[in-house]
């Protein structure tokens, strides 16, 4: 039996205020729904949560108790604010994958969090935005635009919240607060089916898409044209089609019986594959259930400090032997498996780096190095300070040679430490778990005896096996399968405009001169920014609130100040002039001022590095897809383009198609005719390959063909 509410906040100092989890987010929540994101937020944090008494390397916590009425309990949601000019990581990798990397960097970033069932009595850790248990993780930026990135109802692991209460949760808080374009990675999967295949035939759009999440952006190049016609392809696949189409193939009882039954059900109606497959979810739906949610675990109000104060009175010894019994990974199984932009080699050099700068200073300082110094001290050796952040950040309890890093958080400055350790043949690495390989054909065994209709999700299974995933010599339903696979970027956009005729709002954009826009990744100027004012404002009092609207939202704009509107300047220009007279509300404007610090790392959040992508598939950005680099141009491609499953390492050396045609023409148009070699293009690679080995590593036995020399690319 869960402990009753009044029981969960007995022991807290004050009372609490609970808040109804259904409604949350609705008729109590009286923020200006008119206002910004960032007026909003202090007021949501103000009145509807209170601070905690820990922080988060130095990040203030709050906490807002959310009351399940049919479940009895209390649920916590933290809201962290992140200070990104002391953040570790300033530059948001969700934006960069999603296409914002023209955005500015704000200058706070909000974390919402519920964890797991099994952490309510718990601090949140260090760690915590890098974990994926969370039952809900969004993240919203102080102009309003954000991310949700993650969810886990009973699917991934709740024992009572389901994932349509979670978003429809967010959804509220994010209407209420004022927020922009909030994006979501859309990986989710209803046991082994993905759902925004399975959603997206059915129903024309995701499962997110009940909540107005549209396609944002697809990898490996796919548009919103090839998505939108690749749902339609295959929700118009008339089913006596595909029938006709398996009449030679093995499954074609099974799948005939399957469509027999549900026509016959609903009595002749499908025509389609959508069809079909939508009647069946309702079907699904609507069956009873098998698991029945065990009753959630009280979410107790006292202190944590309380359930973890054993921690800190254990001996040494025992620490050590409790650490020695968990073992640890090697980072060459870590960086195999993060899916990184970088190739794995130079995950592992960095790596490397960073212990032999953290040997350094062991003689030197006994407690081991900051954050901040292990980074300066890497940079002599590696100038890609992303690389850098990058490995630093999935640095934790790993083995590099024999050397085991650990991180910690000292509790007096709150500043984050690395400390190394050698360990001796006995210690133990922890291997990677293999995963269960599923073999698609077939999901279900399938005897005379089975027949449609007892199991909804077992037919789903098979229908979504067969048709979608392996359909008979249909190269088109395999590339429109495959294009809705690739588009797993999703965005909800809220409005701007309503009918408030109280205020006047404008969204103010920086004149474009002012702006140093780089070219390799930074193509689009960032959006402009919501201001408001009162009807009774002059253009003086707009010039103000842009002012400081900007100076509180983006690092490099702190001390920006606007000297003209384009929109409003003329010959007898007077900033004492009212606005509605001069100006549209709801327009956007465009203003000039000086301040910007254009020399600031902090500008754009796609980072200050220098990369370029340009990929066969017609990428031209990262995308969140595993990628390799070409060691002589430079340029990221795909590695699933490039022919490299992404269940094998990185080859030491690739060089892509374009460089290895260019080098071969050069080639030819050295070597004369006269000469020939038995194998010219072995002996080419050959000598490309003695050029990056160098005179200690020869590979002269290594044979290459000669085709796949001409024809693209080669690795070693």
């Amino acid at each position: 039996m869960p402990v009753p509410i009044i029981e969960t906040c007995r022991k807290r100092k004050r009372k609490p205020k609970l808040y109804n989890l259904q409604r949350f987010g609705e008729e109590e929540f009286p923020v200006n729904r008119n206002g910004t994101f960032r007026d909003n937020i202090r007021g949501f944090l103000r009145d509807f949560a209170e601070v905690e008494e820990y922080n988060i390397r130095g990040m203030p916590v709050w906490c807002t108790l959310l009351n399940h009425e049919t479940k009895n309990s209390v649920i916590p949601l933290y809201t962290v604010e992140e200070d990104v000019v002391r953040s570790s990581e300033p530059y948001c990798d969700h934006c960069r994958c999603t296409g914002w990397s023209n955005h500015f960097v704000s200058k706070r970033k909000y974390h919402f969090i519920i964890p797991n069932d099994t952490e309510w009595n718990m601090h949140l850790e260090d760690d915590v935005f890098d974990l994926q248990t969370h039952l809900l993780h969004g993240l919203i930026h102080t102009n309003g635009f954000g991310h949700l990135i993650c969810v886990n109802g009973l699917e991934g692991g709740s024992k009572y919240l389901c994932g349509r209460e979670i978003v429809d949760l967010w959804d509220r808080i994010c209407t209420n607060l004022g927020a922009r374009m909030i994006t979501v990675e859309d990986l989710s999967k209803k046991r082994s089916l993905d759902l925004r295949l399975l959603h997206g035939v059915a129903y024309g759009h995701s499962w997110f898409g009940r909540w107005g999440y549209n396609f944002c952006r697809g990898s490996y190049g796919v548009t919103r044209n090839d998505y939108e016609n690749a749902i339609e392809l295959l929700g118009s696949l008339e089913i006596d089609q595909i029938e006709f189409d398996f009449s030679e193939h093995t499954q074609f009882n099974e799948i005939k019986k399957i469509f027999r039954y549900y026509r016959e059900m609903s009595e002749g109606n499908l025509k389609t594959f959508r069809d079909l497959l939508r009647f069946m979810l309702i079907i699904k739906s609507h069956a009873p259930h098998k698991l029945h949610a065990a009753p959630p675990p009280p979410f107790s109000t006292d202190s944590p400090h309380k359930k973890r104060s054993n921690r800190l009175f254990l001996k040494k010894s025992d620490v050590l032997e409790n650490e020695k019994s968990q073992g640890y990974k090697s980072y060459a199984t870590v960086a195999a498996n993060l899916g990184s932009r970088w190739p794995v080699r130079r995950l592992e050099y960095a790596a490397e780096v960073i212990v032999e700068s953290l040997k350094e200073m062991k003689a030197v300082k006994k407690n081991g190095m900051t954050r901040q110094d292990v980074r300066d001290a890497a940079r002599l050796n590696i100038g890609d300070t992303g690389l850098l952040d990058y490995v630093l950040k999935s640095m934790n309890n790993v083995v590099v040679g024999n050397i085991l890093v650990r991180r910690y958080v000292d509790p007096r400055t709150r500043i984050l430490h690395y400390t190394i350790q050698e360990l001796d043949d006995e210690t133990k690495l922890i291997e990677p778990k293999k995963e269960p390989v599923l073999d698609l054909i077939p999901l279900r065994v399938v005897t005379e005896s089975s027949k449609p209709g007892a199991d909804v999700h077992g037919d789903l299974v098979m229908l979504y096996t067969y048709v979608l995933l392996n359909y008979p010599e249909a190269e088109s339903v395999r590339s429109a399968t495959q294009a809705i696979l690739d588009s797993k970027q999703f965005v909800k956009e809220w409005p701007l405009w309503d009918n408030n005729d109280r205020i006047l709002r404008f969204v103010c954009r920086i004149d474009p001169s002012l702006i140093d826009l780089r070219t390799e990744q930074i193509t689009e100027l960032p959006p402009g920014e919501l201001v408001t004012v009162s009807l009774q404002a002059t253009v003086f009092d707009l010039k103000q609130a842009i002012e400081d609207t900007f100076r509180d939202t983006y690092c490099i704009l702190t001390n920006f100040v606007v000297n003209e509107i384009d929109e409003v300047k003329g010959e007898d220009d007077d900033d004492r002039e009212l606005l509605l007279g001069k100006l549209e509300p709801c327009s956007a404007i465009t203003v000039r001022g000086f301040g910007i610090d254009l020399e600031s790392k902090l500008k754009f959040q796609g980072g200050c590095d220098t990369w370029m992508v340009k990929c066969v598939c017609r990428a031209k950005d990262d995308d969140g897809e595993r990628m390799i680099s070409c060691d002589v141009c430079e340029v990221w491609q795909h590695t699933r383009c490039c022919g490299i499953d992404d269940s094998n390492t990185l080859p030491p050396l690739y060089v892509c198609s374009n460089c290895c045609e260019e080098f071969a023409e050069q080639q030819r148009k050295v070597l004369q005719p006269k000469y020939e070699f038995p194998n010219q293009d072995q002996m080419l690679l050959i000598e490309a390959a003695d050029d990056y080995f160098g005179d200690d590593e020869r590979c002269h036995g290594m044979m290459f063909p000669s085709e796949s020399f001409l024809s693209g690319q080669f690795m070693l």
